[in-house]
């Protein structure tokens, strides 16, 4: 080796020592680098826009006199959850302004004390918002009614029990035991949240007070018949059926 030589070894000896001590520095800042590039991501994307506060409804009940019973072929047959038409919970916006506004996210379901609301996220039960099905749990117009002031969407409104229209019930005197059997019954009667301003026994037949009623379901589920003898129509069946 000529004297000429070693300087320039020297100078490449010098590099590559201080690349080896470089290597660590160089893969502990390659985490740092990513986490930069991600961040600078979710800053280009778009912000969220504010929900907007949506106005609330004139509440109107139904003050036709219209039997609904005329419609029992089919109109006021058992609810179907699956159905085009479901009973919504008490306060519920009409039926597609509920679907529109509706969050789907179920505080509505862990208010109800009586687990009367039920939540299908598939959408196959109650078109994937927030329904009551009468025959298995139904809405007892409880004190307060927590599903309205815990409703953060405002697809429930917070109204006065009196101002509550879910549906209206009908009675199918054909099926009722008091008069296939000549029983007693007055089970729907007995058991209805609202009392005598919605359902009353007069004479031998239960007579529905359309003003007065919920469409709660409550005597729905009481009636101990098979098929039941008293039934619901859903609000948005109902208000589509003409009045004659």
């Amino acid at each position: 080796m000529t004297d000429d030589d070693k300087p320039m070894n020297r100078r490449k000896f010098f590099r590559a020592g201080l690349a080896e001590l470089l290597k660590p520095l160089s893969k502990a800042a390659r985490p740092l680098e990513q986490l930069a590039h991600q961040i600078g991501k979710l800053e280009d994307l778009p912000a969220t826009p504010a929900r907007r506060e949506q106005p609330a409804p004139e509440i109107r009940k139904p003050q036709n006199t219209v039997s609904y019973s005329a419609y029992a072929g089919g109109l006021v047959a058992a609810f179907d959850p699956g159905s085009e038409h479901a009973l919504r919970p008490p306060g519920a916006r009409d039926e597609q302004d509920f679907r529109n506004i509706c969050s789907r996210c179920g505080n509505c379901v862990h208010a109800c004390p009586v687990h009367a609301i039920q939540l299908d996220h598939s959408g196959t039960r109650g078109a994937g918002v927030p329904f009551i099905d009468p025959d298995v749990s139904a809405c007892v117009m409880c004190d307060g009614m927590p599903c309205m002031t815990h409703c953060p969407s405002s697809a429930i409104l917070s109204i006065a029990r009196e101002e509550v229209d879910m549906g209206t019930a009908a009675w199918h005197e054909h099926q009722c035991v008091r008069t296939t059997q000549g029983e007693d019954c007055t089970m729907c009667v007995d058991h209805c949240p609202v009392g005598p301003a919605a359902l009353e026994l007069v004479g031998n037949a239960i007579v529905v007070k359309e003003a007065g009623c919920t469409g709660c379901g409550y005597c729905q589920q009481s009636c101990p018949t098979t098929p039941k003898s008293i039934t619901v129509m859903p609000k948005s069946k109902r208000d589509a059926v003409p009045a004659d």
